[in-house]
C-alpha cells in the first residue's frame, strides 16, 4: 500500500499575483485627460512605490494601497452631468470676462493672470478644508517625497498657461484664439514623440489632416488675425500639452490621491510667488492705480471666482469619464464658445473663416475617434505580468 509522499517545502507552488496588465504610456486626449480611466493602475509614481517595496526579496510581492475610488460609469452618473454643466458655464464666463477685462477695461494682462491665479489659490486653500460637495477627502495621506517638485512644475506650466491665453485674447478675436487652441491634438502627437518616443499609427495621423488645414484656412482668412496672438495661443496648447503629462504622471500614483482643491491651490500658490518678480518689470503700477476701480475690481474677482470653478469642476469631471469623452466634451465647448462669442462681442468673421473652424472642430472629433481606436488595439494586444513570468 503507497502512502502520497508529504509535498516539498521548497517544491511547493505558491500562488501567482494577480494579473496586472502592462498598458502602455498613451497620451490619448493628453490634454484634458489627466487622469487614467481606470483607478487601480498606477502609472510614474507607483512604479517607483513597487521598487522600493522589492526590495526585500525576490520573490516578495509589494503590497501597495490603493486610494483611489473605483471608476464611476461615465456621463450616465448623474453627478457627471451637473459638473459637465457647471464646467461649460465656467468656463464661458471666464473666457467672455477675460476678454471684457483687457479689451474694455484695458487692464493689464499680467495683473489679470496674477489676481486670477491667487484667487483660485485662496478658493483652493478654501475647498481644502470645506470641499463643498466636490470630492470626499482621503484621510491619513503621507505626501509623496515629490510632492513639492510635482507642484512647482505645474505652477509653472499654469503660469504658462494663463499667460499665454491671456496675452492671445488680447490681440486677437475669442473665435479665433479659441480655434487655435482646439489644434491641441497637434502637440500631443509631438509631445508623445518627443518625451515619450510613442509611435503614432496612420490612422491617427491621419486625423491630423484637417485640423491643420482648418487651422490654416481659418488663419489665411481671419480679419483679426495677429501674429503675436497666434504664436501665444499655440504656446498656450503647448504649456496645456506638458500640464497634462505631469499631472498624470502625479494623479497616476496609488498610495496618494491629489484632490481637486489640492491642484488648485498648491500649483496656483507655486505660480503667484514666481509671477510676483516680475511685476515689477513688466507693470505700469500708475497705469495700474489709475484703471482700479470698482467696476473692475468686481469684474476681476469674478473672474478669479470663475476661474476656479472652471478648472475644479474639470478635475471632478474627469474622474468621472475615460479621457476620450472628456476630448470629445471639451471639443464641443470650445465649439459652442466660438459661436457665443461671434453673437456677444459681434466679431467680423468670413465664411472661409467659419469654414476652416468647422474643418478643425471635425478633424479634432476624427482625432478622438481614433485615439479610441487605438488605445482598444492596445489593450488587446497587451502582455499581463503572468504571461511575461511564464516566458522567463
Amino acid at each position: 500500500m503507497s502512502t502520497t509522499p508529504p509535498p516539498m517545502p521548497h517544491l511547493t507552488k505558491t500562488p501567482d499575483p494577480p494579473a496586472t496588465r502592462i498598458r502602455h504610456h498613451s497620451l490619448s486626449g493628453i490634454r484634458t485627460g489627466l487622469m487614467e480611466e481606470d483607478g487601480g493602475e498606477g502609472g510614474g509614481g507607483g512604479g517607483r512605490g513597487e521598487e522600493e517595496g522589492r526590495g526585500g526579496g525576490e520573490d516578495t510581492h509589494p503590497l501597495v494601497v490603493d486610494r483611489r475610488p473605483p471608476p464611476n460609469p461615465g456621463l450616465r452618473h448623474p453627478r457627471a452631468l451637473v459638473f459637465l454643466s457647471l464646467w461649460y458655464i465656467f468656463s464661458g464666463f471666464t473666457l467672455f470676462l477675460n476678454k471684457y477685462i483687457l479689451t474694455y477695461q484695458k487692464a493689464d494682462p499680467h495683473v489679470l493672470c496674477g489676481m486670477q491665479m491667487f484667487i483660485t489659490m485662496v478658493c483652493g486653500l478654501v475647498q481644502m478644508r470645506h470641499p463643498l460637495g466636490t470630492y470626499k477627502p482621503v484621510p491619513n495621506q503621507r505626501k509623496p517625497e515629490n510632492f513639492r517638485r510635482g507642484m512647482f512644475l505645474l505652477g509653472l506650466l499654469q503660469l504658462g498657461t494663463i499667460m499665454f491665453g491671456l496675452i492671445a485674447i488680447y490681440y486677437v478675436a475669442v473665435s479665433f484664439a479659441e480655434t487655435v487652441k482646439s489644434s491641441a491634438p497637434i502637440f500631443t502627437v509631438l509631445i508623445a514623440w518627443l518625451l515619450l518616443g510613442e509611435k503614432t499609427s496612420c490612422f491617427v495621423l491621419g486625423s491630423l489632416v484637417p485640423v491643420m488645414a482648418g487651422l490654416a484656412l481659418c488663419s489665411s482668412h481671419e480679419l483679426s488675425f495677429s501674429f503675436i496672438g497666434f504664436l501665444c495661443a499655440l504656446a498656450t496648447n503647448l504649456c496645456e500639452c506638458l500640464q497634462s503629462v505631469v499631472s498624470k504622471g502625479l494623479l497616476s500614483q496609488r498610495s496618494y490621491v491629489y484632490s481637486p482643491a489640492e491642484l488648485q491651490f498648491y500649483p496656483n500658490l507655486a505660480a503667484v510667488l514666481l509671477q510676483l518678480p516680475t511685476w515689477y518689470f513688466l507693470v505700469d503700477f500708475e497705469k495700474l492705480g489709475r484703471q482700479l476701480d470698482h467696476s473692475l475690481l468686481t469684474a476681476i474677482l469674478l473672474d478669479g471666482v470663475s476661474f476656479h470653478g472652471q478648472t475644479i469642476t474639470a478635475y471632478v469631471l474627469m474622474s468621472y469619464v475615460n479621457p476620450v469623452t472628456y476630448s470629445v466634451a471639451n471639443t464641443t465647448k470650445r465649439a459652442c464658445l466660438i459661436w457665443l462669442s461671434v453673437i456677444v462681442f459681434g466679431n467680423p468673421v468670413t465664411l472661409l473663416s467659419w469654414l476652416g473652424t468647422a474643418v478643425v472642430v471635425v478633424g479634432v472629433l476624427l482625432y478622438g475617434r481614433a485615439r479610441e481606436v487605438e488605445e482598444r488595439r492596445r489593450e488587446l494586444f497587451s502582455i499581463t505580468r503572468d504571461k511575461m513570468e511564464a516566458v522567463r
